[in-house]
């Protein structure tokens, strides 16, 4: 009697995975023509956990049943981590494809505006498993360069600025190459008469755009920002733009000294008259137009107030007034922080010698 329930036990159970397996050949001619679906299996996951997501995402119809086909195939031990771009249509057999061999995982990467060659190395050795080296090499191709006409010895501010999506095992090359394909994409053929009326090239806009990006902290100030250097240019000025000093001397934004201005470097715009030789950065859409795009004004100088903000003067004599102006105000700021905080600093030491339930009104 045992033996005859095991029996019907096994016969049942191999009738149910027949079952399974024809439900799940419904599928297996299946056609990837659907919208593309993102979802992220998460390191550590089970496969069961793979195909709830599966399930959850409208992969398939059911997670239990898809687990059964990949336990019969023999497939359900093998899985890769990380987020997958999988177009809806897919049969069980190519989603088990999918997650074996890791098709369909895609590593994402944000380059913010105004990054540096240097700050994006970093972004792109960790998001495609890359050395450092092949960055280097990849972002120094010299078919690129030529390609987008700059004479740096880098694509120094030819990485466009956005959200990048690399297949798996995209190279260092292959990425550096989207992100230059990005940027000409950003470059609109208008801006290109433009060049002809500013007698400019577009190495030289990119160049002006990348210490716009640098300089502006509020997106009104561009234009007039490259009004500003445009200008100094026409008048033959040093455009005495600090961040120049501060990508020549490889140091991040912040104070520049005055030992800073002494650097021998063709991007020290305080001793060399005129544009650099190449952006010192990746500046964005909003950078690039208003640079083929200034503000029709006189100013050739501006300070920055501590919140960014500047002022905007015509004359050096008006400027110097404007940087008094400036200090005078940051100095009262300073003080009236200062009083706060002793202020402060009292009724905490009062605080912790008479507890407020303890102080009468």
């Amino acid at each position: 009697m045992l033996r005859e329930s095991s029996s019907r036990t096994h016969t049942r159970r191999a009738a149910w995975l027949v079952g399974v397996l024809m439900a799940a050949a419904l599928t297996a001619c299946g056609s990837a023509t659907g919208p593309e679906v993102h979802l992220t299996i998460r390191k550590g996951s089970s496969f069961r956990e793979a195909a709830d997501s599966l399930a959850a995402h409208g992969l398939v119809r059911s997670a239990r049943v898809f687990g059964l086909y990949a336990e019969v195939r023999g497939h359900d031990r093998k899985l890769r981590w990380g987020t997958y771009v999988l177009r809806a249509g897919l049969s069980y057999e190519q989603l088990l494809d999918a997650l074996r061999a890791g098709r369909g995982i895609v590593h994402s990467m944000t380059v913010p505006e105004g990054f540096t060659i240097a700050q994006i190395t970093p972004l792109l050795v960790e998001a495609l498993d890359v050395s450092a080296d092949s960055v280097d090499a990849a972002v120094r191709d010299t078919a690129l360069r030529h390609r987008v006409d700059t004479p740096a010895p880098t694509l120094e501010g030819y990485l466009f600025p956005d959200t990048y999506t690399f297949a798996d095992r995209t190279t260092a090359r292959e990425a550096v190459r989207l992100m230059v394909e990005r940027f000409e994409k950003a470059w609109k053929p208008e801006w290109n008469a433009r060049l002809a009326e500013m007698a400019m090239s577009r190495n030289d806009i990119v160049t002006l755009a990348s210490i716009v990006e640098k300089e502006v902290r509020r997106g009104e100030e561009r234009p007039v920002v490259a009004a500003v250097y445009l200008n100094r240019l026409k008048a033959h000025i040093p455009l005495q733009a600090d961040p120049t000093v501060q990508y020549a001397l490889g140091k991040r934004p912040g104070r520049v000294y005055f030992k800073d201005l002494r650097v021998d470097s063709p991007y020290n715009t305080y001793r060399v008259v005129g544009l650099p030789p190449g952006p010192i950065a990746s500046p964005g859409s909003a950078s690039l137009q208003a640079s083929v795009s200034p503000a029709k004004v006189p100013y050739r100088f501006f300070v920055a107030h501590p919140d960014g903000h500047h002022e905007f003067r015509r004359t050096f004599a008006e400027h110097l007034e404007a940087i008094q102006m400036v200090r005078s105000a940051t100095r009262g700021d300073s003080v009236q922080r200062e009083a706060a905080a002793r202020k402060a600093a009292r009724d905490s030491a009062t605080r912790a010698v008479w507890p407020r339930d303890t102080i009468k009104p």
